[in-house]
């Protein structure tokens, strides 16, 4: 018997893959996707769910510990590193049928298990069976990459995926990389009993954010213990008596049990022979799309971290639906990256969306303001004795939102508010005439929108005016 010709093949199983054979499934077309090892990907698997499961027990902890503050006898916490990981893996365990092969079958999607590899711009091949396809959507992922110094692939180091294999928590943790898994995973292990130093390149850690974001988490994680390098590169690295030796260009070398590496990713494109499908990639490795998710192929697609733009599962989401509608339907929907936000999960939490106010700047000059709200004057963060942080609205010269960051608990929340009114070209203080719960971490939010149209009413045409009508009312 013949087999039909899928309307879409889909290679990759994870977020981005998922979201596009469910889309298109959703459509009406015939899907088949190849996973080459499990559904669900890195988020399910090594990334967010484990990661934020890890950091749940990880704050429980340190409340424990910091209880004090609140008139609390702090307790210091007994750690069962085992019974953590077993919390880590029930979250897995229970989220992991959503994304099964099972419940994507029941979706309308074929399932096969193994590696692809384009043999033609309308053909790929999956063992002995030939795949032809009328579209198709490249959603490989990526993969932790160790960096390029000597001896580090020989102590055996752990990255973001193997992590979850240890056994036993490391008495001395040295996490290589300040970006946002290397601060999170950092922080995680330091607040369960681990000394930790993370090791970060560049001045400050978090270097895609704004500047006092990396001075505002330092200084967090260095109150709890956490070691803090920045403009610090490792050298060499080097099994040494009891663990590991890591050499920087300082005097004193940097002695640990084990080694994280958080420094970055590779796409997953190694195998799928790219070029037999007309198929190009860039210098890092990744596929080339436009703001469709197009390649150089117009019968394939890509999205997610395959294709080098923001590394986040909400954003390989948003590919996977538009890459699959894009490549069924014609190209209608674009991506607009710099309207997407993100955050990091630390305590306190980072979330950004938009420009920074140095990106805006190059772009707009000296039109750009910046408003700012301390949370020290921020009530919920008075009542929660966790007022480091701040919310930061970079504006142009009509008030419109060009970007934002918020440093604070569930600054993640708070960030969606913003988020809506970047999206819309709408402008900060549209938000002061809007009622807000209080005492929440959105008067951050609110705060700066006020003091926004409070200045609007104070220009000399606004105060002329008022007083116009001051005149009326009283004379009228």
């Amino acid at each position: 018997m013949t087999r039909r010709v899928p309307d879409l093949l889909v290679i990759g199983g994870g977020t981005a893959g998922i979201l596009a054979a469910r889309t298109a499934a959703g459509l009406g077309a015939r899907v088949v996707l190849v996973e080459r090892d499990r559904t669900g990907g890195d988020c399910l698997w090594t990334g967010c769910v484990p990661s934020k499961a890890l950091l749940a027990a990880a704050g429980t902890a340190h409340r424990m510990s910091t209880s004090g503050r609140f008139g609390i006898a702090p307790v210091e916490p007994v750690v069962d590193f085992a019974a953590v990981l077993a919390h880590v893996r029930a979250a897995i365990d229970r989220i992991a049928p959503a994304d099964s092969p099972a419940a994507l079958a029941d979706s309308g999607v074929e399932v096969l298990r193994g590696e692809a590899t384009f043999v033609g711009p309308r053909e790929a091949r999956v063992g002995e069976r030939a795949l032809p396809f009328r579209r198709s959507v490249v959603a490989t992922g990526s993969s932790p990459a160790l960096p390029p110094v000597p001896g580090l692939a020989g102590i055996d180091p752990l990255t973001s995926d193997t992590v979850w294999d240890l056994t036993e928590l490391p008495r001395r943790l040295v996490v290589v990389g300040g970006g946002p898994v290397g601060c999170e995973l950092g922080q995680a292990f330091a607040r369960l009993g681990t000394e930790v130093t993370i090791v970060e390149a560049a001045e400050r850690l978090l270097p895609n954010e704004e500047p006092f974001v990396g001075e505002a988490l330092a200084a967090a994680l260095a109150a709890e213990g956490v070691r803090v390098l920045t403009s610090t590169t490792l050298t060499a690295a080097a099994p040494a008596a009891g663990g590991v030796r890591l050499d920087t260009a300082g005097p004193d070398p940097l002695r640990a049990d084990r080694v994280l590496v958080a420094t970055g990713r590779r796409p997953g494109t190694a195998g799928l022979d790219l070029p037999s499908a007309g198929v190009r990639t860039g210098e890092r490795g990744h596929v080339v799309v436009d703001d469709r998710l197009r390649t150089s192929n117009p019968r394939v697609l890509a999205a997610g971290d395959v294709t080098g733009r923001l590394p986040f599962t909400h954003v390989a989401g948003v590919h996977g639906s538009v890459a699959a509608t894009n490549a069924l339907l014609g190209p209608l929907r674009r991506v607009d990256h710099e309207r997407i936000p993100w955050v990091t999960f630390t305590d306190p939490e980072v979330a950004r969306v938009g420009l920074t106010e140095a990106q805006a700047r190059a772009r707009h000059g000296d039109r750009v303001r910046v408003r700012r709200v301390d949370h020290a004057d921020v009530d919920r963060a008075v009542t929660e004795d966790a007022t480091r942080g701040s919310t930061h609205v970079v504006l142009d010269g009509r008030g419109r939102v060009l970007g934002a960051t918020v440093v604070a608990p569930r600054a993640g929340e708070v960030i969606a508010e913003l988020t809506g009114v970047l999206a819309r070209g709408g402008r900060l203080r549209d938000l002061a005439g809007v009622t807000h719960p209080y005492p929440t971490w959105s008067d951050g939010v609110w705060s700066a929108a006020v003091a926004e149209a409070t200045s609007a009413l104070r220009t000399p045409v606004a105060r002329r005016l008022g007083r116009l009508l001051l005149w009326w009312r009283r004379h009228g």
